[in-house]
């Protein structure tokens, strides 16, 4: 990660994760799933967790909206892709919300945090698109 990447991370409030993310942990995650066993189990770890209120679930669009009312207040959009049959993209936005316009990296492991908690529900295939 390059020294303006790094910069970048603590000095913004917002993170988002995608295909060829610079910071390996922010790359898309894709897990042996199918797309609505993956929305199923996000519902399912936001209803459950302490702290996380849903916002609106578009089950048509593979979208969660959640508010994140503990600790830091941040608003996370969730997004679960089928790219094929058992093969399903996860994807992250996270925008937090306080005074200043910067979260010194919260938002990035609050990212990391949802990967953890859904590795120990799905399958990780790769972290990266194979064709």
């Amino acid at each position: 990660m390059s020294f303006r990447s790094t910069i970048n991370t603590y000095f913004n409030n917002h993170a988002e994760t995608s295909e060829n993310h610079e910071n390996t942990s922010l790359q898309t995650h894709y897990y042996k799933t199918t797309k609505d066993t993956g929305m199923q189990m996000l519902e399912n770890l936001f209803i459950h967790s302490d702290g996380y209120e849903i916002n609106s679930i578009s089950k048509e669009h593979g979208e969660i909206s959640v508010l994140m009312k503990k600790g830091k207040k941040a608003f996370i959009v969730a997004t679960v892709i089928m790219v094929r049959p058992y093969y399903t993209a996860i994807d992250f936005s996270v925008t937090t919300e306080s005074v200043l316009p910067f979260d010194f990296g919260y938002s990035t492991k609050v990212i990391q945090q949802l990967y953890q908690w859904i590795n120990k529900d799905l399958s990780l295939i790769t972290t990266r698109e194979t064709s």
